[in-house]
């Protein structure tokens, strides 16, 4: 997730451009940077760290150049026309070179971009052939060499040539040191949006970033080119045929910007996660008959690196994590015992700290934690580490503690979570953990290249699947909210893959509802909670396609014949499930190891809607912290 910001005007741009990237930093804080068109020249500053760290150096070098005279203007002053971007890293190192903005050999076209170019090796290749000389490890890069090699005195035509051989999810705005008063952006899956003012364009990720600017917004669709002159935008097909766009005026106040119009973070945040999913595969799985997970290694200790030949010998996975991370290694498990034949344990991290585990030399440790603080799953992973077994971090803070104590780190790419009930953290920790299962089966040959094909194939489609998904189900799942907002219990069942759904659904609703849920496995229920069971008992199933599925229904049968009310998660086609609920909640079908990235939103939204409905804070609930540091 990164922001992006742009502006054409009679204005200087630098200082609204660092204004709107204050408003976009809760997209990206690894690193900052800007580009302002100054004279005949583009001139960028560029630097590792939060907008502080841009600001100081900009401030340093108008104070350097001001102490000189005679010297060159270091930072531009006069330019109304420039970029601006908040980095959160999906591709590269965090370093000055890999933060945008980024640039052609020439240094004439300077772009700013968010998301992934998927075919940016086979891109690299050809323009390094044709001379482009690349200075960073990123893929967003090509980009900008790709505009300046089809480039001859017309950006607009360039984008459109560049954008013509892209492949992938992105948004990007171009600049040129040739056209002054000229900005061109494209979209393709991740969000851009203009801000229209009296003789002045804004372009940028997200409303806030101009806000205090304009309130008159124009949205881009997918698959559209728009450009940005200080008189006004035009939007274009990739074909450059002329699309008519409504300005909108948006009255929003500054609570509500940050929300982007949601009425709360968390319903954002149920939203952003198909953005959430793409980032984290991102170009991990450009290949399509692999998998490449870009693991981080630490600089303080690099004795067990977690490379392919550690995957290939580990005899064992042991996961420790807490609450929403613990559901996710719960996936993990089902996904690497099927597909890499790997035996895999998953723990507490809070009780196997205080054990004394068996673990060794021959073991792969994973420790999952979405701010890479939580005190439990670090000692743990430390026990683990001066026991022999190599330890992996998956985390969505880069830098964090974690990354500290793990020798090797898989990051997730969901962005800043403001809610303390995590949702888009959950979905980025289990793509992480198919990804990861993925690349065990490929490196331990348990899968060939045929059968790891329909897999990765189907995990890159989930974004698109999780974004019809939120479109066609909220409105109903808002009714079934409305139907059981007052029930004092509720028991979530699922079995296998659904199992870990129901767990992470039955704590979503604990945790922002306040209601008392019990989640089991369904082969359990007649154990004891069956007992809980009558005709105020609302009980939530995950019955999606799986080799379970049959199981399910009779356990579904078992429910309705005490009375309880069944509200059922199925896979789309399948119409037997109704014969057996009461309420039907329908997610796309896929390969049914990837369905509880879809299963899971349903169980979110229905959990938002209830704690709605009972008058509740839903981003700050009772008792609850974002970030768990101690015991």
């Amino acid at each position: 997730m990164c922001g992006i910001v742009g502006y054409v005007g009679p204005r200087k741009a630098r200082p609204l451009l660092l204004a709107g990237l204050e408003k976009l930093e809760y997209r990206g804080y690894d690193s900052a940077g800007i580009s302002v068109l100054d004279g005949d020249r583009i001139d960028a500053v560029r630097t590792v760290g939060n907008l502080s760290v841009l600001r100081s150096a900009i401030d340093g070098r108008e104070r350097a150049s001001g102490s000189a005279p005679g010297r060159a203007v270091a930072v531009a002053e006069q330019s109304g026309t420039g970029i601006g971007h908040t980095r959160w890293a999906t591709h590269g190192r965090v370093t000055e070179e890999n933060a945008h903005p980024h640039f052609d050999t020439t240094d004439s076209v300077h772009i700013v971009v968010n998301g992934i170019v998927e075919n940016y090796i086979a891109l690299k290749a050809r323009l390094v052939q044709g001379g482009a000389v690349f200075t960073s490890e990123t893929d967003a890069e090509v980009i900008a060499h790709l505009v300046a090699h089809h480039y001859d005195g017309d950006l607009v035509a360039a984008v459109r040539a560049a954008y013509a051989e892209m492949r992938g999810h992105y948004a990007f705005v171009a600049m040129t040191a040739h056209e002054p008063g000229l900005l061109v952006g494209a979209r393709r899956e991740c969000p851009l949006i203009v801000g229209q003012g009296d003789g002045e364009q804004f372009i940028a990720s997200a409303i806030p970033a101009f806000l205090r600017e304009t309130r008159r917004v124009q949205y881009m669709n997918d698959d559209e080119i728009v450009v940005l002159r200080p008189g006004g935008a035009h939007f274009l097909t990739p074909a450059g045929e002329p699309v008519e766009r409504d300005v909108t005026d948006v009255d929003w106040d500054a609570d509500t910007a940050e929300k982007q119009g949601y009425e709360t973070f968390m319903l954002k945040e149920i939203h952003e996660q198909a953005g959430a999913v793409a980032e984290t595969i991102g170009e991990r799985a450009a290949r399509g008959w692999g998998v490449d997970l870009g693991i981080v290694s630490p600089t303080t200790h690099a004795a067990n690196p977690v490379n392919d030949a550690l995957l290939r010998r580990a005899r064992r996975i042991v996961i420790v994590a807490c609450g929403t991370a613990y559901h996710a290694g719960l996936i993990g498990r089902y996904a690497i015992e099927q597909w890499a034949r790997v035996p895999v344990e998953v723990d507490v991290a809070s009780e196997y700290r205080y054990r004394n585990p068996v673990v060794g030399p021959d073991d792969l440790v994973i420790g999952i934690s979405q701010s890479g603080e939580t005190l439990d799953t670090l000692v743990a992973m430390e026990t683990a580490r001066e026991r022999g077994a190599t330890v992996l971090a998956v985390t969505n803070v880069m830098g964090a503690q974690i990354t500290r104590v793990a020798d090797g780190t898989l990051y997730t790419r969901a962005g800043l979570e403001v809610g303390v009930a995590a949702t888009k953290t959950f979905v980025g920790q289990i793509t992480a953990m198919y990804l990861l299962a993925l690349r065990l089966a490929e490196v331990r040959g348990t899968m060939g290249r045929a059968e790891l094909k329909p897999p990765i194939s189907d995990l890159k489609r989930l974004p698109h699947m999780i974004a019809e998904l939120l479109e066609r189900v909220e409105a109903g799942v808002d009714m079934i909210a409305q139907t059981h907002h007052e029930a004092e219990f509720f028991l979530y069942l699922g079995r296998h893959i659904g199992l870990p759904v129901a767990l992470e659904g039955a704590l979503k609703l604990k945790e922002i509802s306040y209601i008392a849920t019990d989640a089991y496995a369904a082969g359990e229920m007649k154990h004891g909670p069956i007992a809980l069971l009558d005709e105020n008992t609302p009980v939530v199933v995950v019955a999606t396609e799986s080799p379970v599925r049959d199981k399910v229904i009779s356990n579904m049968q078992e429910v309705r014949v005490r009375g309880a009310r069944v509200i059922a998660v199925a896979s789309e086609g399948d119409l037997e499930i109704a014969e057996h609920a009461d309420e039907v909640i329908r997610v796309p079908r896929t390969d049914w190891m990837l369905a509880p990235l879809l299963a899971v939103i349903p169980l979110q939204l229905l959990a938002y809607g209830i704690a709605r409905r009972r008058g509740l804070n839903v981003d700050q609930p009772r008792n609850l912290a974002k970030t768990v540091t101690v015991e």
